[in-house]
Formats: structure tokens, C-alpha cells, sequence
């Protein structure tokens, strides 16, 4: 969630569940941990005190960074840092500014397993702590992925929630229809008309799309034929966007520890009469637009104009992190709701800032990418947890 420049301002599950979270302390809890891997020699620490050779702070828009030494870095040697490589090099494609030369050397690293990249990532890059400009480190964690839905071209008894691109008119009238008008306006519907691309079952499924940003539908094409597309961001309606899990909060549905995807669409199957009622109250509407999917192992294309890697690729507020940043997260997993739950596992990875979201805001703030394969659907609904970050950026002393 990121206005986004390529697949949407996506409101994320973030926009449902996280930015309730951000009015409170969110429970620990999220991803597998990082297989250990043998770590690389640190390097030789110099005589003068650390502080003494680091380089002055650095200001953002809207974060501090600090510099620190390695040793900072909570769980640096045992990541495997080699599994970012890709995610990295697709980022070079459309560098930082400040990044042309780190991005030359990276290209020509030769076999990067783990010990090189953490090598190279040690000579090359600096980190440095991010903070808000009034100093706070602590911030929020949450998570998004590509969901999978079931759909149909024809519209029928099974498949009876349209998918809609954008109409002809939605640039020359700002905003455009509610939500709930869609739904029940002659006018809106009449400049919908035709501009299906699919029809799916469940409208929490459509609201799940629109939240994210971007999905992928297995089509069932009027001759039986099956086929997997991508479903990009095509637009919006220009009205405010109101989150769903907040609705329902305020409503006594559940509490704000509770909040979470899964409990939304639990609420959903009790209380069915009155989806349309708590959909409504998201006047934000988004559109679509088909795209084919040759490679389905690629994942969506996000803010910075590059494939997403599952794992290893988050969504940063840009006025503090810029697009094309690795950056190490303190964060930890995401765990299922219970009265009792087990000690949370941490999760420390280095990942790559490559999307952004209009729910993403805030110097320390992520929205980590959980891709598309199974179980993604779950964590990243149930992600929403305490953060810290760190930025690597290319050597200025």
C-alpha cells in the first residue's frame, strides 16, 4: 500500500488492519527465519573509537539515519544475505540516486553466495539507523501479498462479483462514485457497463484486490479453456479510503489486538447480511487493468518499477527510504491469534525497498511482501508487528 507509480496506492492489508495498529502496541508476532549460513569474517574493528569513523548523520524528508558499526545490526551474520542478490539487481535496473557505481560493482561480483554478498554489502554500504526526526526507532511492521482468486468471463449464479477497468469518464469527474454508489446508481452503472473483466464469487475477495492493489485471477474462459492473468491497478475512484477493520472495531466486532484479515473475513461468514453494509463503508473503489502472466514465478511489478521478490522485497514510505534501498528489519513473525501464544521468532532479513503504499507512512515503517504461494494469505493478514530498520547505503567517507 504507496501513491504507487506503477501498481496502485494500495491500502494493503495494511490499510485494513495496520493502521489500526498504529494507534496502539501491537502484539508480537510473522515469516520462516532465515536458514543460518556461515558467517563472514567481521571486519577488523579499527583502533580509533567507532564513532570517530563513521559519517555524519543523514536527513530525509522525513527520517533520521544514523550511522552505526555492523555489530549493530541484530542477526546481520547469520541472514543469507545471498538470497537478496536478485531482488538487489533487479532494483540496480532503476538505481537509487547516489547508487550508479555500488550498482556497477554489484553487477560484476562473481558467484554471490552468502559470504560474498556479505562481504561486498560490508565494503561497499554503510548502515545507519533509521529513526523519526523527533528520534523515535520503534515503529510498524505489516504485511502483503498477491492473492489468487477464482473467476469467471461470464457473469452467473457462482460467479457474480464483477471486476471492473477503469471507466472513460473517471478522469473527468473527481471523485467519482462511492462505492455504494456503484453499487446502486443507474449513472455508475450504465459508465461501468462492458468494463468487466471478470466475474468472482466472494466481494470480500474483490475488496482483498482492490486492497492490495493487484492479484492474479485463474480465468475460466467461455470455451473451458483455463488460464492464470495478472490483475494490475488501473485507477481509483478519488474518494477517501476508510479501513474496514476499523469499522468493524468501532462496531465491537472484535478488539484492536484482535484486528487481523482472518478475523475480518470470520465477522464476514457470521454475519453475511451485512457485508454489503461494512464494504460501504470504504467509499475507496479501485479498478483493474488484465495483464498476461508468461512467467508466474515473477512476482508483481511495484513502486519502483521492478518485479517484487517474495521475502525480500517491503514497502517503504519514499520520503524516508528511497526506492532501491536494502534494508535490514528487526522485526518478528506474525503468529496465529490465541490466548496463550508461543514466544515470537524473530525475523531479521535483509530485503530491498521496492514498493510503497498510502497506508506507508513514517520513517520506520514496512509493509513486507509475502508473495504469492501458500499460506501468504494468512501472514501477511496476521502481520502487524513492533519494527526497527536499518538503511545501507553506499560509503561517503
Amino acid at each position: 500500500m504507496f501513491v504507487k507509480k506503477i501498481l496502485a496506492p494500495r491500502w494493503l492489508l495494511a490499510g485494513m488492519v495496520g493502521a489500526l495498529a498504529a494507534c496502539s502496541t501491537a502484539p508480537p508476532a510473522g515469516p520462516t527465519p532465515p536458514s543460518p549460513t556461515s558467517p563472514a569474517a567481521p571486519p577488523t574493528a579499527a583502533p580509533a573509537p567507532a564513532a570517530a569513523a563513521l559519517p555524519p548523520p543523514l536527513l530525509r524528508e522525513n527520517a533520521r539515519w544514523q550511522p552505526v558499526p555492523w555489530s549493530d545490526l541484530p542477526g546481520w551474520e547469520v541472514d543469507a544475505t545471498g538470497r537478496v542478490w536478485p531482488a538487489l539487481l533487479a532494483g540496480c535496473s532503476k538505481p537509487a540516486p547516489g547508487w550508479a557505481a555500488a550498482c556497477a560493482s554489484a553487477k560484476a561480483l562473481d558467484a554471490p553466495d552468502d559470504a560474498r554478498v556479505r562481504a561486498w554489502l560490508q565494503r561497499t554500504l554503510t548502515p545507519y539507523r533509521v529513526t523519526a526526526l523527533d528520534g523515535r526507532g520503534e515503529g510498524l511492521a505489516t504485511g502483503y501479498f498477491e492473492p489468487l482468486v477464482a473467476a469467471s468471463r461470464q457473469r452467473s449464479k457462482s460467479y457474480s462479483v464483477p471486476l471492473y477497468a477503469a471507466p472513460p469518464n473517471l478522469a473527468l469527474r473527481k471523485p467519482w462514485y462511492t462505492r455504494a454508489e456503484i453499487e446502486t446508481l443507474p449513472a455508475a452503472r450504465a459508465a461501468l457497463k462492458g468494463r468487466e473483466i471478470a466475474w468472482i464469487a466472494d466481494p470480500l475477495d474483490a475488496l482483498l484486490l482492490q486492497v492490495q492493489g493487484s492479484g492474479r485471477l485463474a480465468i475460466t474462459e467461455p470455451d473451458g479453456r483455463r488460464q492464470t492473468v495478472r490483475l494490475a491497478y488501473g485507477g481509483h475512484n478519488d474518494q477517501p479510503y476508510q479501513s474496514v477493520g476499523r469499522w468493524l472495531v468501532e462496531r465491537g466486532a472484535f478488539t484492536l489486538e484482535q484486528a487481523s484479515w482472518p478475523a475480518i473475513k470470520a465477522w464476514a461468514r457470521a454475519n453475511p447480511g451485512r457485508v454489503s453494509e461494512m464494504l460501504a463503508a470504504n467509499p475507496r473503489y479501485v479498478f483493474f487493468r488484465e495483464e498476461p502472466l508468461p512467467d508466474p514465478s515473477i512476482g508483481a511489478v511495484g513502486a519502483q518499477g521492478v518485479p517484487l521478490t517474495p521475502g525480500r522485497s517491503i514497502a517503504v514510505d519514499p520520503r524516508a527510504i528511497p526506492y532501491g534501498t536494502p534494508v535490514w528489519l528487526d522485526t518478528t513473525e506474525p503468529q496465529p491469534w490465541s490466548a496463550t501464544p508461543p514466544p515470537p521468532r524473530p525475523l531479521q532479513r535483509l530485503v530491498m525497498a521496492q514498493d510503497t503504499g498510502s497506508a506507508i507512512t513514517g520513517a520506520v515503517r514496512a509493509d513486507y511482501y509475502w508473495g504469492w504461494a501458500e499460506g501468504a494469505e494468512d501472514r501477511a493478514g496476521r502481520m502487524k508487528q513492533p519494527l526497527r530498520m536499518w538503511v545501507l547505503w553506499p560509503v561517503t567517507r
